[in-house]
């Protein structure tokens, strides 16, 4: 048994106006659920995408703190040219600079209209193939331990581990990675952006629930109520969903 990322949760105060920038930043498609705003590659919603981890954007009553996301995205690049004309193309639907510390660096960090921070990377070869998202990335305190929580709870593969740095990526080599980071500080409020996982057909979820339990998961209650999915959190805290096949 394990389990698959598909879709990566934004907490939004508007989540049409942030699924609609999420989805020019990204070049693919908006899709209301009717309470969520889905973005997917285009050609219409598909869920579990087969390659791509896709974003949904869920309404929440409160705006973002100042306090900077425990979770982001990277966002690829092919060239400079593609760097600079991507982060101009950004500012230009809405993202803001944003400044986390990061010095000067090759990078350029941006947050999103209601201040959820990502970057835009430099060319780096590695991130050649991933589509639009290079990294999912997750701040923590021990990127080995964290490695192996998420080892053990996907069917994703290990790729690099060191005491700063830990990555995974889907086996079939497709998608983004996900990246685990030596980061100062402690979680200190809910995380504004999260994982959402998945089983397999022919698995079961409650099953999979009680995996996770065993693996360091612990209960997490957001008020969710009577819903479908599980709310969980990592051994750091960082929260995520374990959502129900349809």
């Amino acid at each position: 048994m394990a389990l698959r990322p598909v879709q990566v949760n934004i907490k939004a105060l508007d989540p049409s106006a942030v699924g609609r920038f999420w989805a020019a930043a990204l070049g693919w498609s908006a899709h209301s659920t009717g309470v969520t705003t889905y973005v997917g590659p285009a050609g219409g919603p598909v869920w579990p995408d087969p390659a791509a981890v896709c974003v949904d954007v869920v309404p929440v009553p409160e705006p973002k703190t100042t306090t900077k996301n425990r979770v982001h995205l990277d966002l690829a690049t092919t060239s400079p040219d593609h760097q600079a004309e991507l982060v101009a193309r950004l500012k230009a639907l809405g993202a803001t600079p944003a400044h986390v510390g990061q010095g000067k660096v090759p990078w350029t960090v941006l947050a999103d209209p209601e201040g959820n921070e990502f970057c835009v990377l430099e060319p780096r070869e590695i991130y050649r193939d991933t589509g639009p998202i290079a990294a999912v990335v997750i701040d923590c305190a021990d990127p080995r331990a964290m490695a192996r929580f998420w080892g053990e709870a996907m069917d994703w593969t290990l790729h690099k581990v060191t005491d700063n740095q830990a990555a995974l990526r889907s086996a079939k080599g497709v998608g983004p990675y996900l990246e685990f980071l030596r980061t100062p500080g402690v979680k200190t409020v809910p995380d504004r952006v999260h994982l959402g996982l998945l089983p397999y057909p022919g698995d079961d979820k409650e099953a999979e629930v009680a995996r996770l339990w065993a693996l360091g998961a612990t209960d997490l209650d957001l008020g969710q109520g009577d819903v479908p999915w599980t709310c969980l959190a990592d051994p750091e805290g960082h929260e995520f969903c374990v959502c129900a096949l349809p």
